[in-house]
């Protein structure tokens, strides 16, 4: 039986708490930063093969903002909030009141802002992975770019090594005058470090 099986026969409900008290601790960062109210969908929660990472956002071939984070710690992986360019631009526009201007690329200033809120979404899932396993898990300095989704891909993998087979998937859903924008959040753990926090979970990996 694989990883994949097992998991679902134990349930995904941790996962899912996981994701809620991550989106809902996100969302109240950002309404402070941005000093109004920032609403949040129920996340969507799944694991999937590292292999079908790039087929959730678009395909390879899409071109997307992607923030990277470095997880260091007990259980050391890469993260990736990973947003198309039409929720990008819409995000800037309506939650920002930026207004992103008409000529290709983004501005210094549109991308630092996309960067911070991956910062903090990142940051929200992560700390309440690491209260729910009890292991030291902190993000590092985020970098934020505009390429591809396989080669943004391809990056974490030049950078860190061979990642670990699996994801864990957070889809996350901003809601902003009835408008749903979406946006992804990936964490893929080092090989060494899956079977860590999923023992943490309970779920045996043997």
């Amino acid at each position: 039986m694989s990883l994949f099986s097992r998991f679902e026969a134990f349930e995904l409900d941790v996962l899912k708490e996981v994701g809620n008290i991550g989106a809902g601790n996100a969302a109240t960062a950002l309404s402070r930063l941005l000093d109004k109210p920032v609403d949040m969908a129920v996340p969507k929660v799944s694991l999937l093969p590292f292999e079908e990472v790039a087929n959730r956002v678009g395909g390879s071939e899409q071109v997307v903002i992607a923030v990277f984070l470095r997880v260091e710690g007990e259980a050391p992986g890469n993260m990736f909030f990973i947003i198309q360019e039409q929720s990008a631009k819409s995000l800037l526009s309506q939650l920002l009141a930026l207004r992103p201007e008409e000529q290709e690329g983004y501005s210094e200033m549109e991308l630092s802002a996309l960067c911070e809120i991956g910062n903090i979404l990142a940051g929200s899932y992560l700390s309440s992975l690491a209260d729910f396993t009890h292991l030291t898990m902190a993000p590092s300095v985020p970098s934020v770019a505009l390429d591809m989704a396989g080669a943004i891909l391809s990056y974490g993998l030049v950078q860190y090594g061979e990642m670990g087979d699996s994801a864990l998937l957070i889809e996350t859903t901003f809601l902003e005058d009835r408008q749903e924008l979406e946006g992804h959040f990936f964490l893929i753990p080092d090989p060494e470090s899956f079977n860590k926090i999923f023992k943490a979970l309970g779920v045996t990996t043997e």
